[in-house]
Order: structure tokens, then sequence, then C-alpha cells
């Protein structure tokens, strides 16, 4: 159900979308796409990100989405959303969807809100009229564009943080967290848990298992889990993983209460959080 129609805001700004709107930016690296507003549209003549009013009940990745298959002729199956950000209002608000796709993708403007969408490389963004929210937007967006989110997870490590006699079954514990974690990864995590800007983010998640635990797996396993089984010693494969990570300039979290792999994950470049951060997020 749509629900196009302006909102009079508190802030004394009327805005569109009485459910608020959402827009997709979409990089394939080098570029981004973006949208020349038609002139009979607000702040016509502009450019932004493909995007418009929200339906009803609709979230605001569904909604960026299904706008920029709508303007933009980007198939959603072709995208990997990794963030979020979102500028709130009194009675508003906007969400940037952040997306990924492999060099290629073919864009077009497919109705009459867009003059033309095109592929706009990073560095000539600021070069066009931008819409002036998007302006304003940008320099925090652009720096959110280059961030590639990673958590190694030593399972091991969370499982043993509960008494909860998971040392009965350690196989059947790490497949609980693997469960646990996959559902994370559809949900996404808030970004103080990286330290990061925006609202919410995607990493991609590596689950370290070791000892007795490993051949854990999970019917219900997304593709953004990775499962990682130790031949030795898991933090050793823990630490290596995480170096590996950063070194290719990858932002990287490793969630362990081991002291002396936090020293190591963090000479690597890691940051480290403990299992209660992450515990408290599958609850």
């Amino acid at each position: 159900m749509t629900t196009d129609g302006w909102v009079e805001c508190r802030c004394g700004a009327r805005h569109w979308g009485r459910s608020g709107a959402a827009g997709l930016l979409l990089t394939d690296g080098e570029r981004v796409v973006l949208q020349h507003r038609a002139e009979w549209s607000h702040q016509g003549g502009t450019w932004g990100m493909p995007g418009g009013a929200r339906h009803v009940d609709e979230s605001a990745v569904a909604g960026a989405l299904r706008e920029a298959a709508e303007e933009a002729g980007i198939d959603g199956g072709h995208v990997r959303v990794f963030a979020t950000s979102a500028l709130t209002h009194p009675d508003w608000s906007y969400t940037t969807v952040l997306a990924r796709t492999a060099p290629g993708l073919h864009v077009e403007a497919t109705d009459a809100e867009s003059l033309e969408v095109l592929w706009v490389p990073l560095a000539e963004v600021t070069d066009r009229p931008l819409l002036p929210a998007f302006e304003d937007a940008w320099p925090q967006l652009q720096a959110m564009l280059g961030v590639d989110l990673h958590v190694v997870v030593d399972a091991a490590n969370v499982v043993g943080s509960r008494p909860d006699g998971w040392w009965r079954d350690r196989r059947g514990a790490a497949e609980k967290l693997i469960g646990g974690i996959s559902a994370l990864a559809e949900a996404g995590v808030p970004a103080g848990f990286a330290d990061l800007h925006g609202e919410r983010w995607w990493p991609t998640w590596h689950v370290v298992t070791e000892g007795a635990a490993r051949g854990a797996r999970h019917t219900t396993a997304s593709t953004a889990v990775e499962i990682h089984e130790a031949p030795g010693e898991g933090d050793d494969a823990i630490a290596a993983r995480a170096a590996d990570l950063a070194a290719e300039a990858a932002r990287v979290v490793v969630v362990t209460a081991d002291r002396e792999l936090r020293r190591r994950c963090e000479s690597a470049g890691a940051a480290v959080v403990g299992p209660r951060t992450l515990l408290e997020l599958l609850t």
C-alpha cells in the first residue's frame, strides 16, 4: 500500500512519503548509481540516488530496492546490501541503503521521475548539482562506501562464556551459535557494534570452530556466514584469518575474551569485542 504524499514536519519543512522514504546508493567499488531528477519533481534537475516513499509496513531496505527497480531497472538479486544510514526528523525519516554489485550491471531511467540514471565515478559525484540533502550526507556516505566489514567469531570462546551445558555437546552448541549468527546476518548489527557511522551494517561473518566442534553446520546458515574449521589451535586460525582480512584493507572485528588472542588480533589491525557484545544481539 503506497503512502505517497507530503508530511508537514515539525522541523518546518515538507517531506515526501507519509511512512518515510528510502533510497539505494549502489556502488561497484569505483562508481555509484545516480539519478538525474526530472525537472517537474521536487528539487528537479538535481542529482541524487534512486528512491522514494516507503509503503506501509515496508522496511527501508525493501523500499529502497523496490524504488531502485522501478526508477533505474536495478535487479535486487544482483546487489548485496551492507549498511544503512538514517536521517531522522521529528515526523519523518529518510534511510539510505548502501549496497554493492559487480562491475557491469546495467542501469537506465525506467520511469518519468528521471531524466537519466548513470554510473558516476566517485571522484566526480560532487561535480554535479546534487540534491541538497544528498550533498550534505555525501561525505559520510562516501566514507561508508569504503568500508568492507568482517566479523571473526571465536566460537569456542563465545560458547564457553555461558554455563548452559555446552560441554555435553560441543558440536551442537556450536551449531546453535551458527544458527543465531545466521539470523543476525539477515537482520544486521547496530553500527556501534563495529564503531562505524550509519544505522545498521551487514558484515561477512567468519565462525572459527575447533576440537569437538569441528564439522558444525546449520541448516539455515546464511551465505554471509563462513565456517572455518581450525586444523590445529583455534587461536592460531582466528589470528591468521583476522590478519589476512586486515591486510586486504577490510574492517575486522574479532569476537573473543581471550587476552592473548586479543593482543595478536589487535596487533594485526583488527578491533576486538567480548562475547557478551555478540550474545546480547543474539538474545
